[in-house]
């Protein structure tokens, strides 16, 4: 301690000394926590980005699925329609058309009016030009004056739009030269 009280040359003490490298190592330090807080900073905002984009791949997925559970839902609810579809066509033909047919028929418009709130409507294909986009062709018959080749003939099964996408082709009977 003795040595410390000594006055100093050049006015300077020893205790500066070891202050200023002190200094210097505590900038150098300042430094380092510096860049290491930039390198964390820059994980951090790569982190963000990757939760960011797995959270709008999540969402992309859970709706892709929702979707293709609805289109099955609905071509099981065509399903139906299509067989109530053939009954009321069974029960036109037949001499009786009582309640049980008028039932039929009320069945048939409530179906249908359900599809249309959920997006689904029936598209006419007899008469049009065949379109593979929209029908699918189930048997090929001769052109006729009335049909000339590639038009649909008829309708085997009734084709549905959901928005302006296909749910379900219409299946039809087209014109064609053999």
């Amino acid at each position: 301690m003795a040595e410390r009280d000594a006055e100093p040359i050049n006015g300077e003490t020893e205790v500066d000394e070891p202050r200023a490298a002190t200094v210097e190592e505590l900038e150098e330090e300042v430094r380092r926590y510096k860049a290491e807080s930039e390198q964390h900073w820059q994980q951090f905002l790569h982190a963000a980005a990757d939760l960011e984009n797995y959270k709008k791949q999540a969402l992309r997925a859970r709706d892709d699925a929702v979707e293709r559970t609805r289109r099955a839902m609905l071509a099981v609810i065509l399903s139906v329609v299509d067989n109530i579809e053939r009954a009321l066509e069974f029960g036109g033909r037949a001499e009786d058309t009582g309640p049980i047919l008028e039932g039929i028929r009320m069945t048939h418009r409530q179906a249908l009016d359900l599809l249309a709130n959920m997006g689904v409507r029936p598209f006419a294909a007899a008469g049009q030009s065949f379109d593979a986009r929209y029908h699918e062709a189930v048997e090929v018959v001769p052109p006729t004056d009335e049909h000339p080749a590639g038009t649909v003939v008829a309708e085997v099964q009734r084709g549905y739009l959901i928005g302006d996408e296909v749910l379900r082709p219409a299946r039809v009977r087209v014109a064609r030269e053999p």
